[in-house]
């Protein structure tokens, strides 16, 4: 009986200490319930705190003035280079090269000599003509004191010998003129460029025997699309660059324009003349080409990048506001003429207004702003 009233307290006193360990279990849930509510509440309140924050965002910007400026819209071409004058220089008389004055290469003025053609026949010829152009004045001049002093011999005589006189005369200057024409001179002044005969080559009337070019100043022709016809005029300014001379551009002026289209080119001929003091430049180089179509002189001019397309055309992000108080508002704007990679805005912005080139696509109409570079901040 003393074991079963000892099991019934050992079975009591068990049964309560489960009973204070439920309860207390259950007390720790409940606190940990609480706390559980103030985290959730806790979050609620950060995550309210964050979304004010991503609403009150500020963007860093750069932005550029709005000023007026002088623009030029150029035409982009293709040419070559030609030599202003290009001529092939030929004999005059026939004969054998007896001796070459000039090597190519030279250059070489105005009568300058180059070769000189086997002149031994023409000159015996001259001098035969020579003495029988003496003779017959000597005789002219005795008929003519005859004549008209004395009244001696026929007026017909008299005549012919006057005329005799003359007609020698006239034949000894033909020869001396052809003696002379034996030196084949330079008929413009440029370089030697080319000597197509060589020492005893049998030469007669029009056989070349060198080429001359003047390579100072030099021709750039280009040809230039007919929808531009309307505005390349002559005397037009121009800016010239060449592919293997990448770190000079040179300036000319439109020397010459097509009156006629090429019917299969679609483009009429231009001309321009560039000076070439240093010979840098040589003929059939390829030219690159800006002729001036149009100059604005009071012109809003700005960066493509600061342009953002729009479904219905262009706008552009400017910065109003003073102080910390900056906001972005878009400006819708129409464009006009574009150079590289500048091009004019005809309406929608003033002198004045704070362009955003540097965040344009990262803000929206009314976003806050701070300006980093380019204005105030």
């Amino acid at each position: 009986m003393r074991d079963s009233i000892r099991d019934d307290s050992m079975t009591t006193t068990i049964d309560t200490r489960r009973g204070r360990a439920w309860m207390a279990m259950a007390g720790l849930l409940v606190a940990a319930a609480a706390c559980g509510g103030d985290a959730q509440a806790d979050g609620a309140d950060t995550e309210g705190e964050e979304a004010g924050e991503a609403f009150a965002r500020i963007i860093n910007v750069e932005v550029t003035p709005v000023e007026r400026t002088r623009f030029e819209e150029r035409i982009r071409l293709t040419g070559t280079v030609e030599a202003n004058r290009d001529v092939t220089v030929s004999a005059e008389e026939s004969g054998t090269i007896t001796e070459i004055l000039v090597d190519k290469g030279q250059r070489v003025s105005v009568g300058d000599s180059i070769l000189r053609i086997d002149d031994r026949l023409l000159r015996s010829q001259v001098d035969e003509a020579r003495a029988r152009a003496a003779l017959a004045a000597e005789t002219w001049t005795r008929r003519k004191r005859l004549w008209e002093e004395d009244r001696v011999g026929s007026e017909l005589a008299y005549l012919e010998a006057r005329y005799a006189s003359e007609q020698a005369t006239a034949g000894l200057a033909s020869l001396e003129r052809r003696l002379e024409r034996t030196v084949v001179t330079a008929p413009i002044e440029g370089v030697l460029d080319d000597r197509m005969v060589e020492l005893g080559t049998l030469v007669s009337p029009g056989t070349p025997v060198a080429r001359i070019v003047d390579l100072n100043p030099l021709k750039i022709v280009g040809g230039v699309p007919e929808r531009f016809a309307p505005d390349v005029r002559r005397g037009a300014d121009a800016v010239i660059g060449f592919d293997v001379l990448t770190d000079r551009t040179f300036e000319a002026a439109v020397s010459f324009v097509g009156s006629a289209v090429d019917a299969r080119s679609r483009t009429f001929p231009v001309e321009l003349l560039l000076p070439n003091p240093g010979g840098v430049i040589k003929p059939e180089m390829v030219a690159n080409i800006q002729v001036v179509r149009r100059t604005l002189d009071e012109a809003v001019v700005v960066d493509q990048d600061a342009l953002v397309r729009k479904e219905d055309g262009y706008a552009v992000y400017v910065v109003e506001g003073s102080g910390t108080d900056l906001t972005a508002r878009m400006r819708p704007v129409e464009t006009g003429p574009s150079q590289a990679d500048r091009v004019v805005v005809e309406s929608g912005l003033e002198p004045g207004d704070r362009l955003i080139t540097v965040g344009q696509q990262q803000v929206a109409e009314g976003d806050r702003v701070r300006i980093v570079s380019g204005g105030d901040s």
